[in-house]
């Protein structure tokens, strides 16, 4: 399978201006995240950006990056525009959060594996809750599955409710699934659903991928064991043992 991985990298954060160029013991964070995409089984790496700074910057580590248009209103849009610039053709592309530097490879290539069935649309990964403090962060989009491990439908609110249950001990009822942000998809779907409108699930969850289902698209899940740690603001990185 040819894959290309394309990470989304914007300058203008409203909460984190400049975030991917931010130093992280020594390298930025868009480095970080382009040498872990870079250690999987990827075909291609690229960043995705609409700033010269951040273009400029990653050449010089020595990776590869294309300018793509500031109106984007979603990663996935980005990665669109970038497949498209590309001159090398692929079957599918994945698209890596710009914000998690310490994504591990292994992740990568496990969205990777749900191309293995040619049937795959769509793919992300899940982890299972384990606390309530999980389960009820409204920043943690939840995810319900099938019996085919396909997403139903996400959420911020814990799906499905456990009548009768103290919710403390809700996760130890019933297993939730939280949604770990990372996207694959065959490049002909990618191409299609750049052209839906914004769906009402979509607007009313304020969850891109509502969209595609809302619109019969099939997302594959793949469960992983490993934490992601998305950097939203300085204090994040604070939190984990790094000053900006």
């Amino acid at each position: 399978m040819q894959i290309l991985g394309i990470i989304p990298a914007r300058y203008a954060s409203t909460r984190f201006p400049g975030k991917p160029l931010v130093d992280i013991n020594g390298k930025s964070m868009i480095q970080r995240v382009y040498e872990q995409a870079s250690s999987s089984g990827l075909t291609d790496v690229i960043v995705a950006t609409d700033d010269q700074r951040i273009l400029e910057h990653v050449h010089g580590f020595g990776g590869r990056a294309v300018m793509t248009a500031a109106h984007h209103q979603s990663g996935t849009d980005r990665c669109f525009e970038a497949y498209q610039l590309h001159d090398q053709p692929f079957d599918y592309v994945i698209n890596i959060q710009g914000d998690e530097p310490f994504i591990k490879p292994e992740q990568i290539d496990l969205v990777a594996t749900c191309f293995n069935n040619p049937q795959t649309q769509l793919a992300t990964l899940i982890k299972k809750i384990s606390t309530p403090e999980e389960l009820f962060n409204v920043n943690a989009p939840k995810v319900v599955v099938n019996n085919h491990g396909e997403a139903l439908y996400f959420s911020r609110q814990p799906i499905p409710y456990c009548r009768n249950v103290p919710n403390d001990i809700w996760h130890k009822q019933h297993t939730y699934y939280k949604h770990i942000g990372i996207y694959g998809y065959r490049t002909d779907i990618l191409e299609q659903i750049t052209q839906l409108p914004p769906s009402s699930l979509e607007l009313a969850e304020s969850l891109e991928q509502l969209r595609w289902l809302e619109n019969g698209y099939r997302i594959t899940t793949a469960i992983t064991e490993y934490e992601t740690i998305g950097i939203d603001t300085p204090e994040d990185l604070e939190r984990i043992g790094f000053n900006v």
